[in-house]
């Protein structure tokens, strides 16, 4: 399908007249974190928005930043680019250095360049930051490039993502820089924390390589975005910086990944039943939704989506999801630990049927062992005795069992019998 008969079909999906939700790199990260929900890439690929879709579905998202969050992270940002990035400037040089830096890299009193990178609408700014990230290669010294804009294609359409900062190495290497409120505890962070950082990061290090090609074309000097990035946190409980260097190759590939299946989103389109739309007709007022959740729920169940319980930190639709995977029995539900041990076993109810023990014997004519697919003994079968998941249940199931016969007695002693206290 061609790109323009893509972004029509993405408007249909949308609704006529309804502007698509910008993705910023919060967003792509945590379609990096769940590449296999198609429902979020289709959702996120035409620009619907989750979070009036999920308050029209009668399950509005509850997670968020608290303005008390906003604030505190403001305020330390604003704290660590003090003096043009002084204390920033010395932080990273000393967790980066042993990168491979050289003498000049070392140079802790070199003069850092900020450049301005004011412009008017977002293209305007993402012209103006590659203009600056050139200019700095070019001078081959030290710049930070404070909260510059750069633009990552997703589904034919670009979105622009925002980095806390990009420091530009005399080598002409290009460094993303992170600055989170949570803190660095005797030089550790919360791993989760971290973890959705470094794939924040990743979607930054992707926009930069884009950009870092056209200015080695132009220059014709190496340009190479590295990928260790710079973490800035509050030290322990107080508000100093303090940082540490996370590599972010790991991430760097699931997002490489999955932004190349979200330009692909045309064949999750073209699966859907003909008419469908999460147009939510919305009042003159502009926020009130006048389409029947009914019709809703049947468009978003034609998309199939893979929930985890990791999903209600991350999507806005995470509680609709939730909610029909608790209806529908799934595993995934329980998490995607659990899932991985249960094998092919997809629904609590397959479960518990596995565990219940071997088949009786079978029926007279009937097919033998794995004769058939549709036998419970088959090794085709998602409860096949073969199967190490459902081994692994049935003898937990028998431990049980005989655990509970041998506190049976235990259970129903007087209080004045031996042994009872």
């Amino acid at each position: 399908m061609p790109t323009l008969g893509l972004r029509q079909r993405l408007t249909e999906l949308r609704g006529p007249g309804v502007r698509p939700r910008a993705l910023d790199a919060r967003a792509l990260a945590a379609l990096a974190a769940n590449p296999g929900c198609r429902r979020r890439a289709l959702l996120d690929g035409a620009g619907v928005d989750k979070a009036a879709l999920a308050q029209a579905l009668g399950s509005p998202a509850a997670y968020g930043r608290s303005q008390f969050a906003i604030v505190r992270g403001n305020a330390f940002e604003a704290r660590v680019k003090a003096d043009g990035g002084a204390e920033l400037m010395r932080l990273l040089r000393e967790r980066l250095r042993p990168d491979g830096a050289g003498p000049q890299e070392a140079a802790g009193d070199a003069e850092t360049a900020v450049p301005d990178l004011s412009a008017a609408g977002p293209e305007g700014r993402a012209a103006r930051t590659a203009l600056a990230l050139r200019a700095a290669t070019e001078a081959g010294g030290w710049s930070l490039l404070d909260h510059p804009l750069l633009a990552v294609e997703v589904a034919g359409s670009p979105a622009y993502v925002e980095p806390d900062a990009v420091v530009v190495h005399p080598d002409g290497g290009w460094t993303v820089v992170e600055i989170k409120s949570f803190p660095m505890i005797d030089g550790a962070a919360d791993a989760a924390k971290v973890g959705a950082a470094a794939r924040q990061a990743a979607v930054y290090v992707l926009a930069l390589e884009r950009v870092a090609r056209q200015v080695a074309a132009r220059t014709g000097r190496e340009v190479h975005v590295r990928d260790r990035v710079l973490l800035v946190c509050p030290k322990d409980f107080s508000n100093l910086p303090t940082a540490a260097a996370v590599d972010i190759r790991r991430q760097l590939s699931a997002t490489r990944r999955q932004l190349a299946r979200l330009t692909r989103v045309e064949e999750i389109a073209a699966a859907l039943p003909p008419g469908t739309t999460f147009d939510l007709r919305l009042a003159d007022d502009g926020t009130t939704a006048t389409r029947p959740a009914g019709e809703l729920a049947t468009a978003v169940a034609a998309v199939d989506a893979d929930y985890a319980p990791e999903c209600l930190a991350a999507c806005e639709l995470a509680f609709h999801c939730r909610g029909r995977s608790r209806a529908d029995g799934a595993v995934a539900a329980l998490g995607r630990g659990l899932r991985g041990e249960l094998g092919g076993l997809r629904t609590i109810g397959e479960v518990l049927a596995a565990a219940a023990g071997p088949p009786g014997p079978p029926a007279q004519g009937a097919a033998p062992c794995g004769g058939h697919p549709d036998s419970p003994d088959s090794p085709d079968s998602p409860d096949s005795p073969d199967d190490p998941a459902v081994t692994a249940l049935r003898r937990a199931a028998a431990l049980r069992a005989e655990a509970l016969a041998g506190a049976a007695p235990v259970a129903g002693r007087r209080p004045e019998e031996p042994g009872c206290h």
